[in-house]
């Protein structure tokens, strides 16, 4: 790890094994603000408009990939996270700590371990609820990605009428969802929703999905996120535990931990695998993904 200026924050942290990089904001946040190969693009989207701005008491979409704590709300989703983070190291793993939101008594941290001479990392999302009484909320960890990709969400298992009498998964619209827009792609076996730069129709669907599983595709680059799915817990937001939204500028790809309630001086964690291909083609329909994408989700991260 070491200290470096990037988007005009003059302490970041730059975390490296020799294949991918990860830049952390240490000024505002934390934000995982840049992450790719070695000398690459950045995966991630970053709001030019705010780069290199700290301080102030409004919330700040700052892009890159970040911790919320949900159902979302306002104004507690909203608290502000411009004022510098403290860092600890620790063997395996670097902690990035958020100072307590005075608006909710929530201290947020992020843990980064790398896979020594893999595309590969692990992203822990720490709540913990410093306050006098007990608070329920999910971790919800964001991952907001540069323009003119595509997300892929795998569907579980599809089978026949006689056999399932019972619904196996859920679908969550919100109040713009458009099932019609041209950037959806609704297959037998995945939903596929595409980037498209300067569109400004905005698009979300959330999902309950028992695959682990969740990725997104950009200039052959293929960014794979997996994470724990418990069986019986209670999401939030219409049970979905994946949600993807778009908007003309980036396209984010969510994940989310179960609701808990959390007792004053307790934590909770949310943990999410990366894993990083280049070379891979991007997928038009479920044959695609089949061809394309699963041997790489294959050869992922699982926890």
């Amino acid at each position: 790890m070491e200290i470096v200026e990037y988007g005009g924050w003059p302490t970041c942290y730059r975390l490296f094994n020799g294949i991918i990089e990860l830049i952390v904001t240490g000024d505002v946040g934390p934000h995982l603000i840049h992450f790719g190969f070695i000398g690459e693009d950045n995966e991630f989207w970053v709001n030019q408009e705010v780069q290199g701005v700290t301080g102030g008491d409004e919330w700040l979409p700052f892009g890159g990939h970040y911790l919320r704590h949900a159902p979302e709300a306002f104004p507690r989703t909203y608290a502000p996270a411009n004022s510098p983070v403290r860092v600890e190291e620790h063997p395996g793993f670097v902690r990035f700590i958020q100072p307590v939101e005075t608006l909710t008594g929530i201290e947020k941290a992020l843990d980064v371990e790398l896979v020594p001479d893999k595309a590969q990392l692990k992203v822990t999302h720490w709540l913990r609820n410093t306050g006098v009484w007990p608070v329920e909320m999910a971790p919800w960890g964001l991952s907001v990605m540069a323009p003119n990709g595509k997300a892929i969400v795998p569907l579980p298992p599809r089978g026949s009428h006689g056999g399932n009498l019972l619904p196996t998964s859920s679908i969550v619209l919100w109040a713009y969802t458009d099932m019609a827009d041209r950037r959806w792609y609704w297959g037998s076996k995945y939903i596929m929703l595409q980037q498209e730069a300067g569109n400004a129709k905005k698009q979300k669907a959330g999902y309950r999905v028992p695959d682990n599983w969740v990725a997104y595709i950009r200039d052959h680059h293929l960014f794979v996120k997996t994470f724990e799915f418990v069986p019986g817990a209670t999401y939030t937001d219409m049970a979905a535990n994946i949600e993807t939204y778009t908007d003309g500028a980036m396209l984010e790809v969510e994940t989310l931990g179960p609701l808990t309630v959390v007792e004053p001086g307790a934590s909770v964690s949310h943990i999410e695998a990366w894993s990083l291909f280049k070379d891979v083609p991007e997928p038009e329909n479920d044959v695609d993904v089949d061809a394309y994408i699963l041997p790489k989700v294959s050869e992922s991260l699982f926890l």
